[in-house]
């Protein structure tokens, strides 16, 4: 006989970056684990530094970290640690991003642009990573950028259910902001039996997060509309087109989004609209403590759904039985 036999079991590792370590640790909760101790700190030039705690060496490793502000320094982060990882002989890493930075840059809308998201996928594979976990990214095409596989998580379920749980569903009306989230709003009414609506609009391209709503197609007079969206960045987008739909005759207006960025003005424009919630998940960190200064903001927990494709991805099971029932 040549050769070593080996009868080691698989071990599973999780790791956390600084963006976003309130997500982390309900994570590590609902898997049962602890966060693995990481030292990091910044050098005076701002190059940062990682070193972990604790040997790596043929464990299935999970790294989470969310592309929140200031995100270029969060993603360049991120890298390092999935290079650190590659160096300690990790015998898998799974990268989890909650929130996919770059994702708008998905596609050239006009000559001499970049591929951005394609730049993320391809840093984080050359660094080292094997498969990446994300939650509802702006366009699915973003899945194929990364060559490896990919788990992609819906918020849909959780906030949906949600939804449905404090609105009379005999007067709700899905509501897709533009014509690009319509396959997701169609998902919206399939689960919560209600009919669509959309607000059609023009985006300026020369001003970025400069909208003009133009008008709402299907009935939303008496009803009770929910907007949904995957991420709601200056909130200028959104609270146009839910004065649209008050301008249309709605009784009410529910916003929901998986990822609040709520950059600059957001604060200020949510808390001007007319809009009676704002429905966001935690994969990024609220500004500020958002939060606690508006109580038309409600945040959802996503830990435990990315915790059960964790579960799945290491017990080689099926992450797509996660999301079935859609």
């Amino acid at each position: 006989m040549t050769g070593i036999k080996t009868t080691g079991e698989k071990k599973l590792m999780f790791f956390s970056g600084r963006a976003h370590p309130e997500l982390a640790e309900e994570v590590a909760q609902q898997l049962g684990v602890g966060v693995v101790p990481t030292k990091a700190f910044d050098f005076a030039n701002g190059e940062i530094y990682v070193r972990y705690q604790e040997s790596a060496r043929g464990a299935d490793c999970f790294l989470i970290q969310s592309h929140t502000a200031p995100i270029n320094k969060w993603i360049m982060e991120q890298l390092i640690m999935i290079d650190a990882l590659k160096r300690a002989s990790a015998r898998s890493i799974t990268v989890i991003v909650p929130f996919y930075g770059y994702a708008r840059q998905d596609k050239k809308h006009r000559g001499r642009e970049p591929i951005s998201a394609r730049l993320i996928a391809d840093l984080m594979r050359t660094a080292g990573a094997d498969r990446l976990l994300t939650v509802d990214l702006h366009t699915d095409q973003i899945q194929g950028f990364f060559d490896g596989p990919v788990d992609h998580l819906f918020a849909l379920p959780l906030l949906a259910d949600y939804v449905g749980a404090k609105v009379d569903r005999e007067k709700l009306t899905v509501v897709s902001p533009d014509a690009g989230r319509v396959r997701v709003a169609d998902r919206w009414c399939d689960r919560l039996g209600a009919p669509l609506a959309i607000v059609h609009k023009r985006r300026d391209k020369d001003v970025a997060n400069q909208v003009t709503v133009h008008e709402v197609v299907g009935e939303v007079k008496g009803r009770v509309c929910v907007l949904v969206d995957d991420m709601i960045d200056t909130g200028g987008t959104i609270c146009a087109a839910a004065d649209a739909l008050f301008a249309h005759g709605a009784e009410d207006v529910i916003v929901t989004a998986t990822h609040g960025v709520l950059s600059g003005p957001a604060a200020d424009r949510l808390k001007n609209s007319r809009v009676s919630e704002f429905v966001f998940t935690n994969t990024l960190p609220t500004p500020g403590g958002l939060s606690g200064d508006l109580d038309k903001i409600k945040v959802l927990s996503i830990a435990p759904t990315i915790a059960s494709a964790v579960r799945e991805v290491f017990e080689d099971g099926s992450v797509t039985s996660l999301f079935d029932e859609q």
